[in-house]
């Protein structure tokens, strides 16, 4: 099994880290240069999930809880500081449910978690896990981005192809269970021109804790930031404290 973690700007005597999940068919590559956007205080770490660019021959998960473990055991032994957690799309179903496993055992160290472009686990419908081969093409071509960029190169698609389908049936077949809430502040991070999630379905991750919430809004469709990270870099700034001692944790 290969590492779960990339971190392309070491930063290990910054105070405070942002771990950061990927979209599905993502890999950790996505938040590379992140680094520059938080700022020199932070560590910018990003989650290798199974089955893509080097982890290409590791199992894929079963389902998104099985995911969670194995992500929540792997990012258990990282927390000795303060942590946020940025998930984009999938990626923040999967922060979340990696945050709800962690809260037990660490109150104190997940500050914040940034959920991003993602309707609310509550508000989440579960669909048909199956998809032809045609109709994930279709999609990954309707949200845009850099991922889209695969479907020019027949080699790299197919590459890619069983841990986009594997993730499309994660997140498709995903059903939430209501639990203890979270305590710390969430953060809801939605496009302006996305037409995959609606305001009202990122406005009800304020159901899932109970602690400060806010539902920002960037410009841009699905993958805001491929094309402007400026306003991301903005907001991470102004949350400056959500690691500082004191605030209020998971």
């Amino acid at each position: 099994m290969g590492s779960w973690f990339r971190t392309f700007t070491p930063r290990p005597h910054a105070p405070r880290q942002l771990l950061c999940f990927p979209h599905a068919g993502g890999a950790a590559s996505t938040f590379r240069g992140w680094a520059e956007l938080v700022g020199p205080t932070v560590e910018v770490v990003a989650v290798q999930y199974p089955g893509r660019q080097d982890r290409i021959a590791d199992p894929l998960p079963a389902d998104l809880a099985e995911l969670a473990d194995r992500v929540a055991a792997e990012v258990a032994p990282r927390l000795t500081r303060p942590t946020a957690f940025f998930g984009h799309s999938m990626g923040a179903a999967v922060a979340f449910e990696t945050a709800r496993r962690l809260r037990p055992l660490f109150p104190s160290r997940l500050t914040r978690l940034y959920v991003s472009a993602c309707d609310a686990p509550p508000a989440h419908r579960r669909r048909t896990a199956d998809h032809t081969d045609a109709e994930i093409r279709d999609y990954v071509r309707f949200l845009g981005g850099s991922g889209a960029a695969l479907l020019d190169d027949e080699e790299l698609w197919q590459l890619s192809l069983p841990a986009l389908r594997n993730d499309f049936r994660l997140i498709e077949s995903y059903r939430y269970t209501p639990g203890a809430p979270l305590t710390c502040p969430v953060t809801a991070i939605a496009g302006d021109s996305d037409e995959s999630v609606s305001h009202a379905d990122v406005l009800r991750w304020q159901e899932i804790t109970i602690g400060p919430f806010g539902a920002v809004t960037q410009h841009g469709g699905h993958f805001y930031f491929d094309d402007s990270a400026a306003g991301l870099a903005e907001l991470f700034r102004a949350d400056e404290n959500w690691a500082k001692p004191g605030m209020a944790a998971i």
